[in-house]
């Protein structure tokens, strides 16, 4: 019988990438398969289970295991043969916070958990150092408690890294040693601690390509001392702002002017200083805006918009549906034309606004809506939504405000779906809703066989249900 050629098997498997389950079944059809597949399937460390390191404590070399044995340590693996494959060559992604949590899990019922933990880590780590060919991802945060040493082999193994995510009290020897290893980085998440490494700005300012930032600030005060550390501002494309407490000059985001996507979200509603630079910057490139969990001074908001929301494609103003307000969405109607992805709230009495936004921004392709409570209805929003949008948009995603229940009958639903039906020309209609309670209009049954009817039709391509938790759009 014909085999597929390794290059085709090779395209085939990288789409089961995220497929644990069929991957694994791929590794048992034959020879060639198990060799294609069980590189895939042994390249993320973060997703390993008990058997997966049961299987690399096999691996390790015989000085190795006699350093476990001296210890006291005893883990039972598959087999006593020599396995199969040198498993830890295919690695691409190691989390060392996950290796630490996983031998936690397989010492539990052992002595000296935390320091034999350290040990088996360590001795994980040096047969990652000296086997893996080239590293692409690496996670580790100090208070894993487990050190990272730069063990033999690490240059290779980690000079082609690209994404690096760490805290900064990491030690400064560390960071000393990777800055002259790792310096072709493009994506860093960075978890600012009270302990700033000096050896921090070392590893930042080796960094020539910086494309993706994504900070997480946990303390006060000490941006000042990292953001001179980015040599080329200019690169960086994508930038992620998470913080927690009150008084966070913003305007070092005013450095990255060719960012493409722009993500803040805060744990505070007041108290950001320097936000005068913010909203009088221009980022010529931006397309991406995302704002969560902060109550900003809606003039703020707008005044950046009317500098920067022509060339916006994608528009996010989420804080529990609280964002809400009619200046705000009109000049969104009125600086945003070029929207394709919305994400904002209309109170109660706001209807004409949302007919207006959903007439200026022609090319709006879809819209999420916070609905009950003070905000719109499910009825009004959809019955809105299907009157009023452009031939482009097909997606209505319908927010539930807390313990909001569904009032939306059959015969009204199905209504809607006959105007939808109508528009010209035709799209399929994608419908998602994502609801905090219970009660949404698919606890219906009615509701439902309406909705099966029209999937038939092929007028309802995609319909769904979630629980905000869940949420693959929050």
């Amino acid at each position: 019988m014909a085999q597929l050629p390794t290059d085709c098997l090779n395209e085939i498997f990288e789409y089961l990438e995220d497929d644990m389950v069929n991957l694994h079944s791929c590794l048992l059809v034959n020879r060639l398969w198990c060799k294609v597949s069980v590189r895939i399937f042994w390249r993320d460390a973060s997703n390993f289970r008990d058997s997966n390191f049961r299987t690399l404590i096999a691996c390790l070399p015989n000085e190795s295991k006699e350093i476990l044995y001296k210890n006291g340590i005893v883990i039972s693996i598959p087999t006593s043969k020599s396995p199969m494959f040198n498993y830890a060559t295919f690695c691409k992604v190691l989390s060392i916070n996950r290796v630490r949590y996983k031998f936690e899990l397989l010492l539990k019922d052992q002595q000296f958990i935390r320091h034999n933990t350290f040990i088996l880590a360590q001795e994980l780590c040096k047969l990652y150092m000296s086997q893996i060919g080239s590293l692409k991802r690496l996670y580790y945060c100090q208070y894993t408690s487990t050190n990272f040493d730069l063990y033999p082999g690490a240059t290779e193994c980690l000079k082609n890294l690209s994404e690096l995510s760490c805290n900064s009290n990491i030690s400064s020897e560390f960071f000393y040693q990777l800055s002259q290893i790792c310096q072709k980085v493009l994506s860093l998440d960075l978890s600012i601690e009270k302990n700033i490494s000096r050896g921090l700005t070392d590893l930042i300012s080796a960094q020539k390509n910086l494309k993706y930032l994504r900070i997480s600030n946990y303390t006060d005060g000490s941006l000042k001392h990292i953001i001179p550390s980015f040599i080329n501002p200019n690169n960086l494309s994508k930038l992620y702002f998470y913080g927690v407490i009150n008084y966070i000059s913003l305007s070092f985001i005013t450095k990255f002017i060719n960012l493409q996507e722009l993500e803040l979200s805060f744990d505070c509603n007041e108290g950001f200083e320097s936000f005068e630079k913010f909203q009088y910057a221009i980022f010529p490139q931006l397309q991406i805006l995302k704002i969560q969990n902060y109550i900003l001074e809606y003039e703020t908001l707008i005044k950046f918009l009317e500098k920067n929301g022509k060339n916006l494609r994608e528009l996010y103003v989420d804080d529990d549906g609280g964002y809400s307000d009619n200046s705000l969405n009109l000049s969104i109607a009125k600086f945003c034309p070029n929207i394709r992805k919305l994400s904002i709230g209309f109170k109660s009495y706001e209807l004409e606004t949302l007919k207006i936004v959903l007439k200026n921004c022609q090319y709006l392709e879809s819209i999420k809506i916070w609905c009950g409570g003070e905000f719109l209805s499910e009825k009004e929003a959809l019955d809105t939504f299907i009157k009023y949008s452009n031939e482009n948009t097909y997606e209505i995603i319908l927010y539930h405000s807390y313990n909001t229940r569904s009032k939306l009958f059959p015969e009204e639903l199905e209504s809607l779906f006959i105007s939808w039906t109508n528009r010209v020309p035709q799209k399929p209609l994608s419908l998602i809703i994502v609801k905090y309670c219970e009660d949404s209009l698919d606890t219906n049954p009615k509701n439902m066989k309406i909705i099966e009817k029209y999937i038939k039709l092929g007028v309802i391509k995609r319909f769904k249900v979630t629980d905000f938790d869940d949420d693959e759009f929050n």
